[in-house]
């Protein structure tokens, strides 16, 4: 029975895991977003996210915390000068796991793992999506469009009933002047 082993060990020695994780938590806090197998993403975010959280206090004592666990001082940097800032509100959740199905060599179940507050892709539809309430499905676009289909016909028709006023114009003219 596996009671109280709730670690996923990733089949990998304690040292091969940490080193691991460590590197990959560097990656994700430098590019904001990583890809990855859905296990390993799983792993991280638990390794990870306590980590932002230390970063919301930006003292000597959290640098070196978190410092011990990533060993990288520009990620260190980049996590209390940009990541942070931008969570300060957030409660938890900094991370989200996009799956992407499956690899094609050994078919594991791969994924993305992205910072939340990075995705501006997701954020703008979230935006686009409170603008768009309408009920009725034209819009001034297409009766625009629709006009101006209908104008260069309206055109056409005036200027033939133009041209033959002028014509007879032209013809009682010539008549008069021959008289």
């Amino acid at each position: 029975m596996r009671h109280n082993r709730v670690i996923n060990h990733l089949g990998r020695t304690s040292s091969h895991r940490k080193a691991m994780l460590s590197n990959m938590a560097t990656s994700l806090i430098i590019h904001k977003r990583i890809t990855t197998t859905t296990a390993k993403a799983k792993a991280l975010r638990t390794f990870v996210e306590p980590l932002i959280t230390k970063s919301k206090e930006d003292s000597t004592h959290s640098r070196r915390v978190v410092f011990s666990y990533l060993k990288d001082k520009t990620a260190v940097a980049e996590l209390f000068r940009e990541v942070s800032p931008k969570i300060a509100e957030r409660p938890g959740g900094y991370t989200r796991i996009l799956k992407i199905g499956n690899r094609i060599g050994d078919n594991a179940d791969m994924c993305i793992l992205e910072l939340v507050d990075y995705n501006e892709a997701m954020l703008g539809r979230e935006a686009a999506k409170t603008k768009t309430t309408r009920r009725r499905r034209t819009t001034k676009k297409k009766d625009e469009a629709v006009a101006e289909t209908k104008t260069p016909k309206a055109d056409k028709a005036k200027a033939k009933k133009s041209e033959k006023p002028v014509e007879k114009a032209e013809e009682a003219a010539g008549e008069s002047v021959s008289e």
